[in-house]
């Protein structure tokens, strides 16, 4: 379920031919069984709406224990017997719907008293600063002017948040600090493909953000689809870094600017981003590794390990290879 602290039920529960009057599909079985809320297959539960949009997810089908799953028609002898089932052309889509139709998130509709959301009076607010309903703020902390902090945000002791920030979806722990304009827990960048073209996969996570943390100006860190973003302990973020939705970063990691990080990616502890290094998706990059600047990375790295170069590759082997390219270069060019 997702953060009440964040997000409200907008419908209590519906059965499942309910459900699929809705969204569209064809109901093959369990019509009759009430749903009210959405989760990936592997953490649904006895309430919940899942989908299978992949034939990589068929073993997690035969394992879930969703109350329903929206699927394409191939996979559904593969379903639990016992688990309701739409049949869709567009399950991810149709399970979008669902999750919008359940979960709506809270919004900034009115701004509460500063007094009611911070500790004590060694908290300072400057001027123009914005908090929404279920705010708190620890003791020492100092916001900067402009800056707006949505509905159930907590922020921890002794904190320095600079002027024109946003802050959402977020729970923020002891002395960290964020730099002038950054932009924490907007909506990860999701859309599946439908009859109607892409529709939003709604992102109902959260970031959270664990002591010691520095972000800087003008960066970014998207609150995960579902599970969490989470940024590890005294890790160091530069200026204009872009951090994908269910993103998991290690404890003391040091990202420079422009350093881009794909939805899904694990990043051990102590490592290391050079500026416009860029990560894709579902990549897992090991303890103490590094990643020189400018290099993309396309596959896992292994811990304490050094990558460079397009698509990168362990450092030696990319030097050796950009060496090589020069000299068939300088031959040609001599030829």
């Amino acid at each position: 379920m997702p953060d009440p602290r964040f997000f409200q039920q907008a419908v209590d529960a519906l059965s499942v031919d309910e459900l699929a009057a809705r969204i569209g599909g064809e109901v093959v079985r369990g019509g009759d069984r009430s749903v009210s809320a959405v989760a990936p297959l592997a953490a649904a539960g006895a309430a919940d709406v899942a989908f299978l949009g992949d034939k990589r997810f068929i073993a997690s089908l035969a394992e879930t224990r969703a109350a329903c799953v929206i699927l394409p028609e191939f996979a559904v002898e593969r379903a639990p017997a016992e688990t309701a089932l739409i049949v869709s052309r567009e399950a991810q889509a149709a399970w979008a719907r669902t999750a919008l139709l359940f979960h709506h998130p809270l919004t900034l509709d009115a701004a509460i008293d500063p007094a009611a959301a911070t500790e004590d009076d060694t908290v300072v607010l400057e001027p123009g600063v914005v908090l929404g309903q279920g705010v708190r703020i620890g003791r020492g902390t100092r916001v900067g002017a402009n800056t707006v902090i949505g509905p159930g945000v907590q922020i921890g002791r002794d904190c320095q948040i600079g002027s024109n920030v946003t802050i959402g979806f977020a729970l923020i722990g002891d002395r960290v600090r964020l730099y002038a304009g950054a932009r924490i827990g907007e909506a990860g960048f999701g859309a599946a493909g439908s009859s109607i073209g892409p529709v939003d996969i709604p992102q109902l996570g959260r970031v959270i953000l664990q002591d010691g943390v520095t972000v800087g100006a003008n960066s970014c860190i998207d609150r995960g689809a579902y599970d969490d973003t989470v940024i590890g302990e005294n890790t160091k973020i530069d200026n204009l870094v872009m951090i994908g939705h269910n993103c998991v970063i290690g404890r003391n990691v040091l990202m420079a600017a422009h350093t881009g990080i794909s939805g899904s990616v694990t990043v051990g502890d102590n490592v290391m981003f050079g500026g416009r290094a860029g990560v894709g998706d579902h990549i897992s990059i090991g303890t103490g590794a590094r990643v020189a600047a400018g290099a993309g990375v396309l596959a896992d790295i292994p811990p304490g390990e050094t990558w460079s170069g397009y698509p990168a590759k362990p450092l030696r082997q990319s030097l050796r290879e950009a060496i090589w390219l020069a000299k068939q270069a300088a031959g040609k060019a001599r030829s």
